[in-house]
């Protein structure tokens, strides 16, 4: 392909003169001025970034308890830490509410992953899991309370840890809930058993004193990993359960069930979003689902690399569907929130393309593009994409140059049915970084939905599969959708902040 020279003017949208396959035409330039805004899709603070999320709804509010992963080098490390929101674009920052201990011979000197409720004392209940790399056993399960959600009291001596049938060193993650018919509280423990990974259930009538009540569930993928920051809940008609496996994919799966106690069945598609989101742990403000998780920073903070451990928030809206299974939507009072709407400002593209005011349809010649401004804020991108064949590959590209996608790429590769994001140029020659399978319909239009904020990137088709990815140029540099020989269009065009 021929090297041309992008310049960067101001245009009214998406012209249509042709001068020759591909070439690149410049457009003029608008000078309408983006709205200022402090709305933030994934959130983290300064005070440290974001690892294992404990989602609690509470007074019309959702509380995002989460690992502080602070990275100071200390011995003691993950506090609890609490973000708020009432619209999911708006976070209050609560600081570190749970310390790790002073000391390192104590059993918390690190604080690993657990729930918050309120129980039937009025009181608040923290469960959390303390580690200690010199103890054996490493891991053990630990209780708080507060009469607030910034406020609380260690209670050391209702710690317990595995009994002699399970790990003594991976035992973690606990799920507190209370089990109405029941009149007791049910906790979900992470743990192994037989080299194999399972979820066991413990019960109690006081939040202090708890029976080991055997396995609920067993991995069933054949991997023995650990399935670790469960969450149950009944959602409608159905009972939920959700688990991240610690290895080989380190994505978020669920399993449904008709009542509480099983059997927990996995659905034909059984995750939510790639490798980019995890530990996410479910929630209900009583009318709509959510799952909140996490996408990692990348390592040295540079696109190109492997994901790190926590960086900011992730929350994704769930919606049911009529069998029952689940699928992940954005967000609806994100929609609500980013709704005023901004004129895209193209300022280059092939002039193969055929294109109008909100739309441009692909001759499917070489490689052909239509770039856009960089977004310096939240945003939201919806769009229509018509025409897919069997073996279409279009995408929408990131940090672009002018001979090739950009550094950031998703791609839709039809022929492989399959989502895919890529951390680098060569996309024919490495393997994304992350991928949802996807089924394509031939000739049925693919809509999506890109949330963009803070270096993170939300990827949502036909509210069907979400696709997160770390992207530090997300934001101040150009983007553009893509074609390679592909003869799709992308129509209806709107951009949100």
């Amino acid at each position: 392909m021929k090297r041309f020279l992008i310049i960067v003017l101001t245009a009214l949208l998406l012209l249509s003169t042709a001068c020759g396959p591909g070439s690149i035409k410049a457009l003029a330039a608008s000078d309408e001025q983006e709205t200022e805004s402090s709305i933030s899709l994934f959130p983290r603070f300064d005070l440290a970034f974001v690892g294992d999320t404990m989602p609690f709804y509470d007074d019309g509010k959702m509380n995002i308890f989460y690992l502080a992963d602070q990275r100071d080098g200390k011995t003691g490390y993950h506090p609890w830490a609490l973000m708020r929101t009432e619209d999911y674009c708006t976070y209050e920052d609560l600081g570190i509410v749970i310390p790790y201990a002073e000391s390192g011979l104590e059993q918390d000197i690190a604080l690993g992953t657990g729930c918050v409720i309120k129980g039937q004392d009025g009181l608040y209940h923290a469960f959390y899991t303390g580690h200690n790399d010199i103890y054996a056993p490493k891991e053990a399960i630990m209780h708080a309370t507060g009469e607030d959600l910034e406020h609380w009291t260690k209670i050391p001596e209702d710690t317990f840890t595995a009994g002699d049938e399970y790990s003594k060193d991976d035992f973690r993650d606990p799920y507190v809930f209370f089990v109405e018919p029941e009149n007791r509280y049910w906790m979900l423990v992470v743990t192994r058993t037989k080299e194999t990974g399972v979820i066991v259930k413990y019960t109690s009538t006081d939040l202090h004193t708890w029976k080991d009540e055997g396995i609920l569930f067993e991995d069933d993928m054949g991997y023995g990993t650990n399935m670790e920051c469960p969450s149950l809940l009944k959602y409608k008609d159905k009972w939920y359960l959700s688990f991240s496996d610690q290895w080989p994919d380190r994505v978020v799966h669920y399993r449904v069930a008709d009542n509480i106690s099983g059997p927990y069945q996995k659905p034909e598609k059984d995750t939510f979003d790639g490798n980019g989101f995890y530990a996410g742990r479910l929630e209900t403000d009583g009318e709509n689902l959510y799952c909140v998780g996490w996408n990692a920073t990348k390592i040295g903070h540079d696109d190109a690399n492997d994901y790190d451990w926590a960086g900011n928030a992730v929350v994704h809206q769930l919606e049911q569907q009529a069998d029952g299974t689940l699928r992940p939507i954005v967000n609806t009072k994100v929609i609500d929130t980013l709704s005023h709407k901004i004129e895209p400002s193209p300022v280059a593209m092939t002039e193969t393309i055929k294109a109008s005011k909100d739309k441009c349809e692909f001759s499917g010649d070489y490689y052909e593009l239509v770039q856009f401004e960089p977004f310096d804020t939240a945003a939201r991108v919806e769009a229509d994409i018509n025409g897919v064949g069997s073996e279409s590959l279009f995408g929408i590209s990131f940090a672009p140059d002018i001979e090739n996608a950009g550094s950031l790429t998703y791609l839709f590769n039809v022929k492989e049915s399959r989502i895919e994001f890529y951390n680098t140029q060569n996309l024919f020659d490495s393997d994304p970084q992350s991928f949802m399978d996807f089924n394509f319909k031939e000739g049925e239009p693919l809509h999506i939905s890109l949330l963009i904020s803070d270096g993170v990137a939300s990827l949502y088709v036909n509210n069907e599969i979400a696709l997160t990815a770390r992207m530090y140029q997300s934001q101040g540099m150009n983007w553009q959708f893509f074609s390679i020989k592909s003869a799709v269009s992308v129509d209806n065009v709107q951009f949100f902040n």
